[in-house]
């Protein structure tokens, strides 16, 4: 196979690779935190119950956020699974990534508005994120954390793109999203091949269960915390649900409906099951972690990928839904948990986002950031320990590679079909009521911001990573006449 890239050389600093960290060559200096990733796919900021949620029952994570801490204002890079993760894997805009394009690597959909693509990865469609692009993953190796991900990846499914190309020591899990698969409603156009299931870069199985893909999935992170306790860890859990197709295990399903013969006030529909089996997954890994006595130095984050796309899900407060860039498919519900660090029991508003994630850790645990590249994202870790004030002056939002609306302080410019509306969203977190005319000067100023931001990305975008003539991820030969 050959990887084509635009014609843009990117390097890694030789210090870099050589690992270098403020205790690079002795790690054992210093008590550096384990950090652990729990993300979410498609589940809105109304689907908590310590989010105001009342058709879900979530009781793992509510008693996270009561030991640590809400971030109510925390901000995916874009409201579709592809872009959403490279950004959280890069701490880029995924349109600096070419991952969120107008580009002709990306593949045209019927009924979609002229000159906008599909900016998600398919089943064999060749494209994914650059092999050169430095991932979370290879900050934590750049410093002697053993690295794993149990999952949902969707950053390219061709060998060159996967998880073990991008710093993953371990994988298990899907490419791409479980519904990628001949069963498909669209399956005419697709023509999708069946869904594999990795190990590693290994297709163990073909169109697994979906009910018991968070239960594998939570299986195998819970090995990972046991098998690597006494080692500085770094482990990525993408839970494929509650996208769609809906499922759960038939263990989960008997316990929630117990608990709502129990009382509970909750939906006793297959949206909300799925999102109690999240709840179960959550507890398992924290569970894990007291367990190995590990708990007090471990970072553990919860959120999701973009707004939610069940109408039995909820962004309330919030309008809108995945696909949007209304509130509701960019801002998520997210708990960090960080004991003896992080306040318990407090409710951080902050703007943050995805994105900052990298630099954070980075810093924190002394691993060298990128110096040749643009990174998006900004250290937070003194708005997370302390009360400081958000370090972005605008956050913007683009979708399908359009910018359509930016964030300063409490005000949001949103621009569609050159459609002008101006919320403040302290007073109006739901964005009904347009103040365009009443303060000119600052959609003035947001639409400068607006348009330096968009010549700026457009001149200093990388190029996403393209193979030629991919093939679909499938059984080898001698595997199928085993079976």
């Amino acid at each position: 196979m050959k990887i084509f890239v635009l014609p843009i050389i990117i390097s890694l600093p030789l210090s870099f690779l050589l690992g270098c960290g403020s205790n690079a060559q002795n790690p054992s200096k210093e008590v550096k935190p384990n950090f652990i990733i729990i993300f979410t796919d498609d589940q809105g900021y109304g689907d908590l119950s310590c989010f105001g949620g009342e058709h879900v029952y979530t009781p793992n994570i509510d008693k996270m956020a009561a030991e640590g801490a809400k971030l109510s204002s925390f901000y995916v890079a874009a409201p579709l699974c592809t872009p959403s993760r490279a950004a959280l894997m890069t701490g880029c805009y995924p349109r600096r990534l070419n991952m969120e394009p107008p580009s002709s690597l990306a593949v045209e959909l019927p009924n979609v508005p002229a000159g906008k693509r599909f900016p998600v990865c398919l089943a064999a469609d060749g494209n994914g994120l650059n092999p050169d692009e430095i991932t979370l993953a290879e900050i934590a190796q750049s410093v002697g954390y053993r690295t794993g991900m149990f999952g949902k990846w969707h950053l390219g499914d061709q060998p060159e793109f996967l998880p073990t190309r991008q710093g993953f020591e371990e994988f298990f899990g899907l490419p791409y999203s479980h519904d990628i698969t001949p069963s498909h409603p669209r399956q005419e156009f697709f023509k999708f091949p069946s869904l594999p299931l990795l190990e590693g870069e290994e297709v163990i199985a073909l169109d697994p269960d979906p009910n018991y893909l968070t239960r594998s999935i939570t299986e195998r992170a819970v090995k990972f915390i046991k098998n690597h306790k006494d080692e500085n860890f770094f482990l990525y859990v993408p839970h494929p649900i509650p996208h769609g197709p809906l499922a759960a295990s038939s263990e989960i399903k008997e316990a929630y409906a117990q608990e709502l013969v129990n009382g509970q006030k909750a939906s006793p529909d297959l949206y909300s099951t799925a999102i109690y089996e999240i709840d179960w997954s959550v507890g398992e890994i924290l569970s894990a972690l007291k367990e190995q006595g590990i708990d007090e130095n471990t970072i553990v984050l919860f959120t999701s990928d973009n707004g939610s796309a069940n109408r039995r899900g909820s962004t309330k407060p919030l309008r809108g839904h995945k696909g949007q860039t209304l509130e509701g498919g960019m801002r998520m519900p997210t708990v960090i948990r960080w004991p003896g660090k992080i306040k318990a029991g407090v409710e951080i508003d902050e703007l943050l986002t995805t994105m900052d994630v990298l630099p954070t850790f980075a810093n924190l645990i002394g691993a060298k950031m990128p110096e040749d590249r643009i990174i998006d994202g900004k250290d937070v870790m003194s708005v997370l320990l302390g009360g400081a004030e958000s370090p972005h002056e605008y956050f913007f939002y683009s979708h399908w590679g359009v910018l359509e609306a930016v964030r300063w302080k409490d005000w949001k410019l949103r621009i569609i079909n050159g459609e002008e509306a101006l919320y403040n969203l302290k007073d109006d977190i739901a964005e009904k009521n347009n103040l365009k005319d009443q303060y000119p000067d600052i959609v003035a100023q947001l639409k400068n911001a607006m348009q330096e931001f968009d010549t700026e990305v457009t001149k200093n975008a990388r190029p996403s990573g393209h193979v030629e003539h991919p093939k679909a991820l499938t059984l080898t030969s001698s595997q199928t006449n085993e079976h």
